[in-house]
Parts: C-alpha cells; structure tokens; sequence
C-alpha cells in the first residue's frame, strides 16, 4: 500500500502488474471476470470469476497468467486496522478457507461496494466495511477442501501475535508434533514453516525500525533472531540485500515501486527485484 495509508483498494491493469512479492498488510484479490493463475509460495492455484482468494502477511505471491477479460480487485488493509474490524485478533482471516467460491448473492454487493470505493483516497472506513464484509463471506462458505489444517491455523496465530516464538513454543502451543505441523504448514502457505517464521520476523522489525522504536540489533532481538549475524544473513537471504542497503538507500524505493514489464526484463527473486 502506499504509504500512511491504513486501507486500499485497486482495480487490476495488466501494465502495472506487480511482480512476486510480499508485505506486511493481509490482501484479498476477488474475480470478477475472467481468470486468473497465481503463484503462490511453491504452488500454483487457478482461479475464476467470483472466487475470493487471501494473502496472508509474509506469503510471497504473483499474478502469472490472466485472461483478456480479467477483472480483479485486490484489497489490502494494514494489519492493525484488520485487528480492529474483524475484532478477534484476526482469527476469521486466519481460520476461514483461503480460496472461496462466492455465491452471486454473495458476490454483487461486494463488487458494488468494491466500485464506490476504488482508487478513492481517504477511505478508510469505506473499505474498512468492505474488508469486514469480505471475510464474512469467506467466513461463511461452505466448508471447502482448500481450508488450512488446524495446526496450520494454530501455527499461523501464534507466530503472527509473536513472531519471536521458538520452534519448541510453538509446538506446544500448536498441539503437534513439529514434523506434522511443518507438513501441513508447507502444503497449506507453499513455503516452509521456516521461511514463514522468519518473514514475519523481518517485518515486524522493519515497523519497529521504521518507528523509530528500536535501532536495528535492539529490533533484531526482540522478534527472535539470536544474534545480530543470525538476522543479518536472514535479511540478505530474503530481501537479497544488507539491511543497511534496505535501510539507508534507494533501493528500498525501487522494490516497493516496482512493476513487472512485459518483456521480464527484471531478475526475480523472493522480495528483491534486480534489474538487468
């Protein structure tokens, strides 16, 4: 999202096609018409017109293919503001199916409120409304194949509330066993509990960082990592960059404004966009 804003709305237009990415606010993408294929972490899921899919904060994504009549709404609201609509710490985000097929009774009152709202500035409440609307619906599907595990969801809350949770902790609190709730996790997000863990680290640090809560090693032990080393080669193996090149130049910028041409001209890679 642009930044200060809490809540947005965008209409999709195949030249400003985001490459793979993610980011601290959670994101509903609803079709409208046409279809869409996203990667999603290490798995690829086609979807079509009035399905509502979620990101979660951390879950890398991408739009890799789209129908010519592809009409697409994506939804991103920041994590506190979420909290505070859904008011139960964002457990209906967490618990309800990531993909859902809305019902046309379902879907018409969300697209008006979606085209009242889009491209407004200053709307938060509006789209507030709308995201509280949204996961109703999802919250209220049919039950659905795609549903996370139980020890997924587990998983998902714990980390998402304490990022700087051990891999011991989080077994218990979860209620498995760490190999089981790594299996589920994988095939439930597309990426390792690991890498998921590590994500919401690195982004909770740079909110601290950036208000000007903590000074880098001060944040780096606050959300988990054991030492100063260990986060600095986490942040270069998931942003691609030193922190302090994130932090103190440009190119900070560069990765948040950056849309995919259609020649792919740019080097992909988990949160970092290099261009050639």
């Amino acid at each position: 999202m642009a930044q200060q804003k809490r809540a947005q709305v965008w209409a999709y237009a195949a030249q400003y096609r985001r490459p793979r990415h993610f980011h601290a606010e959670p994101e509903l993408n609803l079709v409208v018409a046409g279809s869409a294929t996203f990667g999603i972490g290490d798995s690829t899921v086609q979807v079509g017109a009035g399905e509502l899919l979620s990101f979660l904060p951390g879950q890398d994504h991408a739009l890799l293919e789209a129908s010519r009549d592809l009409k697409l709404f994506a939804i991103g609201v920041g994590a506190a503001l979420s909290s505070e609509v859904l008011g139960n710490g964002d457990g209906v985000a967490t618990a309800a199916p990531p993909r859902v097929r809305l019902t046309r009774a379902e879907l018409d009152p969300l697209v008006r409120r979606i085209t009242a709202v889009v491209g407004l500035g200053g709307a938060d409440q509006l789209v507030a409304e709308l995201w509280e609307a949204a996961h109703w619906a999802r919250a209220h599907a049919p039950s659905s194949s795609s549903a996370r595990h139980v020890l997924t969801r587990r998983s998902l809350a714990a980390i998402q509330d304490s990022p700087e949770i051990s891999r011991a902790a989080l077994a218990r609190d979860s209620r498995g066993c760490p190999s089981e709730i790594s299996r589920h996790f994988h095939r439930d997000l597309g990426l390792t509990l690991l890498s998921y863990r590590t994500r919401v680290r690195l982004l909770r640090l740079i909110e601290l960082v950036d208000a000007r809560a903590a000074n880098l090693t001060s944040a780096a032990f606050q959300v988990g990592f054991g030492s100063y080393s260990q986060f600095h080669r986490a942040f270069q193996a998931t942003l691609g960059c030193a922190p302090t090149r994130f932090f103190d130049t440009e190119l900070r910028q560069r990765m948040e404004n950056a849309f995919e041409p259609l020649s792919g001209a740019w080097v992909q890679r988990p949160g970092l966009l290099i261009e050639e």
